[in-house]
């Protein structure tokens, strides 16, 4: 493992972008198992380099890729985790199963599926079913026979391969504890258990072998638990231009063709996890965004049209938003999310500061419609420019940056800077006329109620003091 690690290190290195790389190898608090390493990959500041961090794994990958004998996965570090357990890619699918051994044969297939699938890339598993475990079968008519006890087997083989205390040393300043165990090379092969004597109770040495066989099976280095239940973590990457939400439907879709059992609880973890929750809350929260909204400018207009007349300047801003988003090939993750969402304050205000004129201009001064708008436009238009221009400027750099950190700031200005430009060419032309449509039809909504007749009773009782005749 030493020598094959430091193969990949070495190529790792040849990277014109890689400062350093740091390695180690072991178990210990991140790595599960003596089979596994690390390394830590240092690249160079950002405005030093083209590349970003996803394009030189995608050069990493394919210069370890010939390297026998053993797999290197990369993930970038991320600004903001997220993510509840290290693994060997960015993204986790948990599997649990309360039967250890039915999770074992199904997590392989969903592994195997998931590596088939072109929106996945380095999909990995922390299961690590290759091991050996060496059983050694006591012929206990056998050991009685030759009057060996239970007892004494298991403590002769816990003393020479566990690690029993059989003494402490003390010195002036220290002490020492003495170890008992047979010396490393006899711990080496199975082959070393036919070496081993054990004493049976009239004081004779009989070897193991005699009254014990040995037999070897597969067995897994470590079990990983979630709660309570053995679990398997199945991680990935996105293949280029695949957005996670792709790689989401991916995996319930190979989940769904190997007919994976319902006993077999399957959940995403860190990332992928937030992602859907995400995307479960979301619509909720825009459609609770946009009804305050209007019910705040509908106690502020005293009007049920005119805040649908502020509201129709967002979907442009959305368009906008995701138009840039597609030219710049930037995903739609929460932080451009957050943009589009900041865009709902920022674009609206074109509409406020012309519908706010119109108002008061047929409210307070008589005019009409088509006159207060078109005043509106032109002494508002300055104002509009400026509060746009002031939001487009602020949000620049973030759009334009490129260095360290930056990817995870672009989508946010990118998003901003789209929905504006689309928004303030749009609106300009839009607000004056969806104002008057909708005026129209207020107005017509009111005659509509105000004439109306009344219905008349049917049969209306006679005044005070008529006659009536039959």
């Amino acid at each position: 493992m030493v020598e094959r690690q430091r193969l990949i290190a070495e190529i790792v290195r040849t990277n014109e972008n890689v400062v350093s790389v740091a390695s180690f190898v072991g178990a210990g608090t991140v790595n599960a198992t003596v089979n596994t390493g690390r390394l830590y990959i240092s690249l160079k500041p950002r405005e030093k380099r083209a590349p970003d961090a996803g394009e030189i794994i995608d050069q990493l990958r394919e210069a370890t890729k010939e390297v026998q004998g053993i797999s290197l996965f990369m993930q970038a570090a991320q600004d903001v985790q997220i993510d509840s357990r290290v693994s060997r890619t960015q993204y986790q699918y948990t599997l649990q199963d309360a039967d250890g051994e039915e999770l074992g044969q199904w997590a392989p297939k969903l592994l195997e599926k998931m590596a088939a699938r072109p929106e996945l890339a380095d999909v990995a598993s922390d299961q690590q079913s290759g091991g050996l475990q060496l059983y050694v079968d006591v012929d206990r008519n056998q050991a009685a026979r030759l009057n060996i006890l239970p007892q004494a087997i298991d403590n002769t083989l816990y003393d020479a391969f566990g690690q029993r205390q059989v003494s402490i040393i003390f010195t002036q300043l220290s002490q020492y504890r003495v170890i008992l165990e047979a010396q490393p090379d006899f711990q080496l092969t199975p082959e070393s258990l036919a070496k081993i004597y054990v004493k049976s109770s009239t004081g004779q040495m009989v070897p193991l072998s005699a009254f014990s066989h040995l037999r070897t099976k597969p067995a897994v280095l470590a079990i990983s638990h979630e709660g309570q239940f053995p679990a398997v973590t199945l991680s990935f990457n996105l293949s280029p231009g695949t957005a996670l939400g792709e790689a989401v439907e991916a995996i319930q879709s190979a989940q769904t063709e190997i007919g994976l059992p319902e006993t077999v609880a399957t959940s995403f973890s860190g990332s992928a996890a937030e992602f859907r929750s995400s995307l479960q809350s979301e619509p909720y929260l825009l459609l609770a965004a946009i009804v305050v909204i209007y019910i705040v400018l509908g106690v502020l207009y005293e009007s049920y049209i005119h805040p649908i007349t502020i509201l129709s300047s967002l979907p442009s801003a959305g368009v906008g938003a995701l138009l840039a988003m597609i030219v710049f090939h930037q995903e739609l993750s929460l932080i451009a999310l957050i943009g589009i969402i900041l865009l709902i304050g920022i674009v609206k205000k074109n509409a406020i500061m012309m519908i706010d004129f119109a108002l008061e201009a047929e409210r307070e001064h008589g005019m009409p419609p088509e006159k207060s708008i078109y005043q509106a436009c032109l002494l508002r238009f300055r104002p509009i420019m400026m509060t746009t221009m002031a939001a487009l400027l602020g949000a620049l750099p973030l759009a334009l940056e490129n260095g360290t950190g930056s990817e995870l700031r672009r989508p946010l200005g990118i998003s901003i800077v789209g929905g504006l430009l689309v928004s303030q060419f749009l609106t300009l032309y839009t607000t004056p006329v969806i104002y008057l449509y909708l005026d129209r039809f207020e107005r017509w909504a009111k005659r509509g109620r105000a004439t109306a007749p009344i219905p008349a009773a049917a049969n209306p009782p006679p005044p005070a003091g008529a006659s009536v005749t039959p």
